[in-house]
């Protein structure tokens, strides 16, 4: 059986708790740290002043090469811990260094919105063509 897709959540919303343990998560941030002896990175994001961070389990995505100060993309399944708190335990991690967080944000927002309306039954309006 296939795992679910991952939802997009920003980093803040998952470092503050907003997303339930087991959901399928796709987030972003800075690698700011990795410990290969215990298989977990740091991925850290800017919002509103505050610096959030996420813990990523990189068992599963071993070996790889990290870049430090580069932007990364996870996918994989929320869990907390007693340990480490909250984690997301990456199946697939891609540096997308360069990447325009600003339109990133953007899309996923729009997302968001999309699949709102299409959930809710709102009509979404076609352009012309």
């Amino acid at each position: 059986m296939l795992p679910e897709p991952g939802v997009f959540h920003f980093p803040w919303e998952i470092s503050s708790g907003a997303v339930q343990e087991g959901a399928t998560v796709r987030t972003f941030g800075r690698l700011t740290c990795y410990q290969p002896a215990d298989s977990q990175a740091v991925l850290s994001s800017q919002h509103a002043s505050t610096q959030h961070q996420v813990k990523v389990q990189t068992a599963f995505v071993e070996p790889f090469h990290p870049i430090l100060g580069a932007q990364y993309i996870v996918l994989g399944e929320l869990e907390s811990t007693e340990r480490d708190g909250v984690m997301v335990r990456a199946r697939v991690l891609n540096c997308v260094d360069g990447v325009d967080l600003a339109s990133l944000q953007r899309a996923i927002n729009e997302q968001r919105r999309y699949f709102h309306g299409r959930e809710g039954g709102a009509d979404i309006q076609q352009p012309p063509l």
